[in-house]
């Protein structure tokens, strides 16, 4: 008996530190406290699988929606889940707001690539709308197709409509290409090839779906129908050979500006930024926003989202973990702005 008792009290011991971490993370959380790349709990004490993900709000709630990642592949076996908060710091997980399918060779297939999904609502239809960057399963990442899905309420669950290439059969605003610009030319019957991905609503109630294309040369920003469940077919280049990914769009006092990074797989590289007094442009390039430890690897993370909240906006990226899926870490800071351009500051902890 005594042995038992000494056992059990060793076991107890052993497990303080983990309970205090966890603690500590959720009094950090209670309090309004971010800390970026550290485990962010839920309402289950479970670290939040949302990645490369976005935020909408709808009434007084935020909903986060990003990609569940397993153990040990990023190959979508779930789907996409989405968490809900009123102050962006205590998040309760809503569950799986899009499922992927068991039906073999469905576009959404389990064992699929799904990545970066992005919700909008549509004040009109009254549906909420997902659009997220679709790989086929087993086919690596030739497909390079875009993926919609709808719902009746923010948390789903999403209905999956269907999946496709960009803009067949049309040129950009721009008008029919130069003759090196050959991947557009070769996917034009086809459609354009669509990649890391997100949406944008503009003042004016239009919808914009911003991506990577041509092999990853170009990104696309293409205007969608007014329910926001297809292209309308007007569309233009932006940064035409940057080889930008990873776009993250907001707008500030009548200025578009858009983070991105270059294609270095999963591994970090320093951000980028472009400026434009139009979404269809021009776009001008930046210097790097990032400033503090490791901002030339845009603090070892990857842009994915910048939401605005009450006139001020968060930076929103992914601190990839390849051989660890389920365990990449956020980064939330806020964006401040120096001689009228963005800045984003490391901080080790801030506030709302």
């Amino acid at each position: 008996m005594k042995r038992t008792i000494i056992l059990l009290i060793s076991a107890a011991m052993m497990a303080l530190p983990m309970a205090a971490k966890q603690q500590r993370a959720l009094t950090e959380k209670d309090m309004g406290a971010i800390r970026s790349g550290e485990l962010w709990l839920d309402d289950k004490g479970e670290h939040i699988n949302a990645h490369g993900g976005g935020i909408m709000k709808y009434g007084d709630t935020y909903y986060w929606f990003g990609e569940h990642k397993d153990e040990r592949t990023s190959d979508a076996l779930v789907g996409v889940m989405c968490y809900a908060s009123k102050d962006l710091v205590n998040w309760s997980n809503c569950g799986v707001a899009l499922s992927v399918s068991n039906e073999a060779g469905h576009d959404i297939e389990r064992g699929c690539i799904l990545e970066r999904p992005k919700v909008i609502y549509n004040p009109v239809t009254k549906k909420f709308c997902m659009w997220f960057h679709l790989e086929l399963k087993g086919q690596g990442y030739n497909a390079a197709r875009y993926g919609v899905a709808v719902a009746d309420r923010p948390e789903g669950p999403y209905r999956f409509l269907y999946s496709s290439r960009a803009n067949a059969g049309m040129w950009p605003v721009e008008g029919a290409p130069m003759d090196f610009d050959e991947y557009l030319k070769r996917d034009f019957g086809m459609g354009q090839m669509s990649r890391d991905m997100t949406l944008y609503v503009d003042d004016d109630g239009k919808a914009y779906h911003i991506f990577s294309s041509e092999e990853n040369f170009t990104l696309h920003i293409a205007e969608l129908t007014a329910d926001y469940l297809h292209h309308n077919g007007h569309y233009t280049r932006m940064a035409p050979g940057g080889q930008n990914e990873a776009p993250a769009i907001f707008k500030h006092d009548g200025i578009y500006w858009m983070i991105t990074s270059g294609c270095t797989g999963w591994a970090p590289n320093e951000a980028r930024m472009f400026s434009a007094p139009s979404i269809m442009g021009p776009w001008t390039q930046h210097p790097n926003p990032c400033r503090g430890p490791n901002a030339e690897k845009t603090f070892g993370g990857q842009s994915t989202f910048v939401l605005p909240v009450e006139g001020r906006y968060i930076f929103m990226a992914d601190i990839w973990r390849p051989h660890h899926p389920i365990d990449a870490r956020y980064i939330w800071l806020p964006i401040e702005f120096e001689d009228g351009k963005p800045v984003i500051r490391w901080q080790d902890e801030w506030s709302f």
